[in-house]
């Protein structure tokens, strides 16, 4: 059964004039669950259903890997760390640093989150004090690459902690218009050559820190992830990490442990500020646990609203609106014929909003997320983080993240969103809003 889909020119004229993620949302309307666009001889296959979720990540996976979707990420962003890295690479990668990411290991980065926290609401009462407006996603941003740029190498000057996020972000500003772009990527174009230098920043960065650490006994190294990947030996070889593997591993955990992050906090803001019912309920539960003190790690338990807001946050503004498993044999899904060398793309901003899985999915409700409504839903209507054994391996670190860092804001700050502002949504590598979110900080 041939798979429907929009056409060549009218793909390309529908996503120059709607954007990526809007026309996407009016192709799945259009031709259903499962459709596609061909683009010369690749072909790219959209699969909106959770049973589609599941046999790709789950039933299916042993026909999907991350091939040549993947290869401007791991050529100019992040080598062959987790994200990009296949086969028997990956597997011990995914193996040797799975103990660090889980909800226990992450605890371990909670003092600092709350450091970093209170750090934000010191900055946040002077701006209050001053009605200044800010930029939300760059508020987020900032405080996100100060605590994994902490937690990765013990990184304590914002003067460094500025300078490897600008970089980072400038070499993720070039792979995401890479994607766009009909120019070959080695033209030397100003953002091939802005790129280059970032590139050469943060690897030179990298290798002085491991150098320097290597150089020093190994009882004087601080308590980071960086010591804890060079520690880390392989069960059955014995073997340590390549300086080249630490290198791909440090800016792969950079890239995907702050970014994403920063993003759903951003959305965070954004959903309390337009549904002002849901905020009432999330202050009436901080104040009521807290009373103004500063949360720890350890009383999160007693927040179930906050972190119900934080998952519908995940379900209606995830970070990663679509990722991609490229078929590397011929497959089936939803009874259509999927070729080898397909990519299918999976898209959790959509998935998230399918009718027959969620009740008025367009409306923010934390109320989802009982524990009686969770159970009674499919479980692949929902995968913020991915599914299967590639999950992201870093989502116990972001869930930590979020509801610390909203408990301690939201006690003490309502950030009200510029009047008139209608945000646009927008698919930017990750979602994002065109323009930023201007808001006002205000305390409560």
């Amino acid at each position: 059964m041939t798979i429907p889909g929009p056409g060549l020119i009218p793909f390309l004229t529908g996503v120059r004039k709607a954007g990526f993620l809007d026309f996407m949302g009016s192709a799945w309307r259009e031709h259903g669950d499962v459709f596609q666009v061909r683009i010369g001889r690749r072909r790219l296959v959209f699969a909106m259903h959770p049973d589609a979720v599941e046999h790709v990540n789950v039933a299916g996976r042993r026909s999907y890997e991350k091939l040549r979707s993947y290869d401007g990420v791991r050529k100019f962003l992040i080598g062959q760390g987790l994200v990009t890295s296949t086969g028997e690479l990956w597997r011990r990668q995914r193996k040797l640093m799975a103990p660090f990411y889980t909800p226990k290991g992450v605890q371990a980065y909670a003092e600092l989150m709350a450091k970093d926290g209170a750090r934000l609401v010191a900055r946040w009462q002077t701006l209050a004090e001053r009605g200044a407006e800010v930029d939300m996603a760059e508020e987020m941003t900032s405080i996100t690459a100060s605590i994994i740029l902490k937690a990765m190498f013990s990184a304590e000057t914002m003067d460094s902690i500025d300078r490897m996020k600008s970089a980072v972000e400038t070499m993720i500003a070039f792979v995401n218009g890479q994607m766009t772009s009909f120019l070959p990527a080695w033209l030397p174009t100003r953002q091939r050559r802005e790129y280059d230098a970032a590139r050469e920043l943060v690897h030179r960065s990298i290798e002085a820190i491991i150098a320097e650490r290597r150089a020093a006994d190994e009882s004087a190294w601080p308590d980071d992830l960086l010591s804890k990947l060079m520690k880390a030996r392989d069960e059955e070889t014995g073997q340590a990490m390549s300086e080249s593997l630490l290198r791909d591993e440090s800016i792969t955990t950079f890239f995907a442990g702050h970014e994403t992050t920063a993003r759903t906090m951003t959305f965070a803001w954004y959903a309390l500020a337009a549904n002002p019912h849901v905020a009432e309920r999330l202050h009436e539960e901080l104040d009521r646990v807290f009373g103004g003190r500063t949360p720890s790690a350890d009383e999160l338990r007693q927040l179930p609203y906050t972190l119900r807001v934080i998952k519908e946050v995940l379900r209606l503004y995830p970070a990663a609106p679509f990722y991609v498993r490229d078929a590397i044999t011929a497959d089936r899904i939803a009874g259509f014929e999927v070729p080898a060398g397909a990519a299918v793309m999976l898209s959790p901003y959509y998935t998230h909003r399918h009718p027959e899985f969620w009740d008025d999915p367009e409306v923010f409700d934390p109320d989802r997320w009982t524990r009686e409504r969770e159970a009674a839903r499919h479980p692949h209507a929902y995968h913020p983080f991915a599914a299967g054994p590639r999950i992201c391996i870093g989502n116990n670190f972001s869930l930590l993240e979020s509801h610390l860092l909203l408990a301690t804001l939201a006690q003490r700050f309502t950030p009200r969103l510029r009047a008139g502002f209608e945000p646009r949504w927008v698919m930017q590598g990750t979602l994002g809003i065109e323009g930023g979110l201007p808001v006002v900080i205000t305390a409560r």
